[in-house]
């Protein structure tokens, strides 16, 4: 069943969650990786329709996730499905204010969706991490599966909605991004493309079933998810792959050929792009390297003070929701 209600940020609501969170877990480690969105909306402006839904998966648990119809959204043509996902210890509606997803469905007519993670707490609430494979949290050590619950959020949008099965892409942040490289591997019978920042692959074995479009960003200073690998400084305590071994994986799995392209944004040299064009089908694998950008979202202010102290003040030079869209955009499936 889903419920609506109108598009709206709440810092008061924010700030209670984030101390009733320190109040059940007792002190957090330092540093945090996420903090729940304190402070007014970037993305008040979408005017489309915000609705909470709930899946209960094979293993009884009661998953939750958000939705984004755009009211620009056309009534009779296929749209495209975006399904964004957060950080560890992030939520839906934090990614949500944070990326400007929203906002950027509205103008470009597509539906989003931010499913939940699992959490730390009683029926999965608490601080919410995705089984990306060896990482992350509690979704991870209890090998929660999260690839058969984005399978099923998809299916359910789709119920409801003339989807084009063709423009079905995944974006995520941090552990949301390891979950969307795993749906790369896992889920290409749905999802035609990933767009990513902030992460690497988190599983051993990566065979997509199709040719699946790759867009990863990282930043060269980013401390809580190295992108030559490493512990990091976060919480999350694994020690991650690097980040080009990611992108190396899925060019091979996408039988890219040929040496790939390295070029240089003559507007901004900060960001340096090697591209594989040479794949299956249509489509494309590429990594960008943004040097001086940190873990946080690329282009969108901090959640909160506390925020930009534990990820870094956001690079303000490129805007990943609107680069990974691009990217995705360009990219259906033939």
């Amino acid at each position: 069943m889903i419920r609506t209600r109108f598009h709206h940020a709440a810092s008061a609501v924010t700030a209670a969650l984030l101390l009733s969170l320190i109040a059940a877990c007792g002190p957090l480690p330092a540093p945090m990786r996420y903090l729940p969105y304190e402070g007014t909306n970037p993305a008040s402006t979408a005017t489309g329709q915000v609705s909470e839904g709930a899946i209960t998966t094979p293993d009884g648990r009661t998953r939750h996730f958000r939705l984004y119809v755009p009211a620009s959204l056309p009534s009779q043509t296929p749209v495209p499905l975006l399904v964004a996902l957060h950080g560890g210890m992030g939520t839906s509606t934090q990614f949500a204010i944070n990326s400007g997803f929203d906002a950027l469905a509205e103008s470009n007519r597509f539906i989003v969706v931010y499913p939940d993670g699992i959490g730390n707490l009683a029926g999965g609430t608490g601080l919410q991490t995705w089984n990306g494979g060896y990482c992350c949290g509690p979704a991870a050590a209890n090998n929660v599966d999260d690839v058969g619950f984005i399978r099923a959020v998809i299916n359910r949008v789709r119920s409801q909605f003339t989807i084009d099965p063709d423009r079905t892409y995944a974006a995520g942040h941090s552990n949301g991004a390891i979950m969307a490289y795993r749906l790369a591997c896992e889920l290409t019978d749905l999802i035609v493309g990933v767009g990513l920042q902030a992460g690497s692959l988190g599983v051993d074995a990566c065979t997509p079933s199709r040719p699946v479009s790759v867009f990863h960003l990282h930043g060269t200073a980013d401390t809580n998810h190295p992108i030559a690998g490493g512990t990091g400084t976060g919480i999350a305590g694994v020690v991650f792959r690097p980040a080009r071994s990611a992108v190396d994986a899925l060019a091979g799995a996408n039988h890219c050929v040929g040496a790939p392209t390295v070029s240089i944004d003559p507007s901004n040299p900060d960001v340096v792009a090697t591209t594989w064009a040479q794949c299956d089908g249509t489509i494309a694998v590429k990594y960008v390297v943004v040097n001086g950008a940190t873990h946080a979202w690329m282009g969108h202010p901090a959640a909160s003070p506390l925020a930009a102290a534990y990820l870094g003040e956001p690079y303000p030079k490129l805007d990943a929701s609107r680069a990974i869209w691009s990217f995705l955009a360009a990219h259906p499936r033939a």
